[in-house]
């Protein structure tokens, strides 16, 4: 079955950046709860200072589904909305394959297997 990894910046006032990542812990910590969460985490772009990474990975359809339907996903969108969303994009994958970045002699490849 192939994981599904979500990747997605939030843009928020620059001023309420942080507040908005420091307040944001519950969300997070209640995703990472669910059955299916691999990862889940948000971070600043110090490259642009409204800008919040979001970076997910689940199990299955089934497990994104239940997020979905679920408080912590509510919370965290009305959460955002609270700190002057100005804009998002998110997409979604489904990883068919994966392989380290590094080969045995630690040398960087965009090779799979």
């Amino acid at each position: 079955m192939a994981k599904i990894l979500i990747a997605a910046h939030i843009d928020v006032e620059p001023a309420q950046r942080d507040a908005c990542l420091k307040s944001a812990q519950p969300f997070i910590d209640g995703a990472l709860s669910q059955n299916g969460c691999l990862r889940y985490s948000w971070g600043a772009d110090l490259n642009l200072p409204g800008r919040i990474i979001v970076f997910e990975e689940w199990t299955d359809e089934d497990s994104l589904a239940r997020h979905f339907k679920g408080d912590h996903y509510a919370g965290m969108r009305d959460h955002i909305a609270d700190y002057g969303l100005i804009d998002s994009i998110s997409a979604k994958y489904r990883v068919d394959a994966e392989s380290p970045v590094y080969n045995a002699d630690g040398l960087p490849t965009p090779a799979f297997g």
